[in-house]
């Protein structure tokens, strides 16, 4: 088995969040990343990054944090009894975009790397995240390009890993009490170690990379695309969807919030404006209601009779 390297991820994490920064901030054209850097009272901290208010981006979060600690609380031991007595890292880069214009997906990706070491034995660790796209006016053809980026960058890793991975995606970002995906998916992968410390990590690099591959083209797309209060109303009724899904089910906010992380970078993934209304339905043949009847059901998007 080849050996942990912490240092290389770490300065590939440091290096994807410079990256990702730098490319949306020439994208947006006006707004810049404002960074935040924090410690953590139990060990370790990070470096928020938040851009508000620009020409594209209404407001984004680019997050790197690297914590530690000798103990995990028992919400984070209990489905993993192995962890128990260890202390651990845990390391990534986490991301939300929210734009401004409707007609341009929010989107989200996350990588991640987990180790919990204990003397004389064996350290546990594992690599997580993935991608995924919240589109609220989708068009096919953006859908079919993210989904081409996602399953491109894991084809040298297995024919086997875009599908299991697609899947995982559309089983994860499940907003159950709504009975309706939270987006169109992408990939989502956990507790990845079976292939070696080296392959994993490059695995977890690729998709990191494929990020702005994936999304970047469809801003450039969509941001010169019209759109009036109507429009705006559904983005802000649909954003509380996502809401709804990062306070309830996301795994990455709940255990931000049980082990002591900065309340502030956990809920950077927070839009800027939400709203709900009671018992809303669509109506019947509209833009509106071709997203609930089209684009929020797990589908094979790559297959040729889309």
């Amino acid at each position: 088995m080849s050996e942990i390297n912490l240092d290389s991820v770490k300065q590939f994490l440091l290096g994807l969040q410079n990256n990702i920064c730098q490319t949306l901030e020439l994208v947006d054209g006006k707004g810049n990343f404002a960074e935040d850097n924090w410690q953590r009272e139990e060990g370790g901290g990070g470096r928020t990054r938040v851009m508000t208010a620009g020409q594209v981006i209404e407001q984004g979060g680019v997050n790197f944090s690297h914590v530690y600690g000798d103990a995990l609380p028992p919400s984070a031991t209990a489905a993993r009894p192995e962890l128990q007595g260890r202390s651990f890292q845990a390391m990534g880069v986490s991301l939300v975009i929210h734009p401004n214009n409707p007609y341009v997906p929010t989107s989200h990706a996350n990588v991640r790397f987990f180790v919990a070491e204990k003397p004389g034995e064996e350290p546990v660790w594992w690599f997580g995240g993935g991608f995924d796209l919240t589109p609220f006016y989708p068009f096919l053809e953006d859908v079919q390009h993210w989904h081409k980026v996602a399953r491109d960058l894991c084809a040298p890793f297995g024919d086997e890993v875009y599908p299991q991975y697609k899947k995982w995606c559309d089983d994860y970002f499940y907003i159950r009490h709504r009975n309706e995906t939270r987006g169109v998916g992408g990939l989502f992968f956990d507790d990845l170690n079976e292939w070696g410390f080296d392959k994993c990590f490059a695995f977890m690099q690729a998709v990191g990379n494929g990020f702005v591959d994936a999304y970047v083209p469809i801003i450039e797309t969509r941001k010169g695309t019209a759109f009036g209060e109507q429009e705006r109303q559904f983005q802000l009724y649909r954003r509380g969807r996502y809401v709804e899904f990062n306070l309830v089910y996301d795994r990455g906010t709940l255990f931000g919030l049980q082990t002591g992380g900065r309340t502030e970078s956990i809920l950077m993934s927070m839009p800027p404006l939400a709203r709900w209304a009671y018992d809303y339905k669509p109506m019947p043949g509209s833009r509106e209601h071709q997203l609930y009847q089209h684009f929020l059901k797990p589908r094979d998007w790559l297959s040729d009779d889309q």
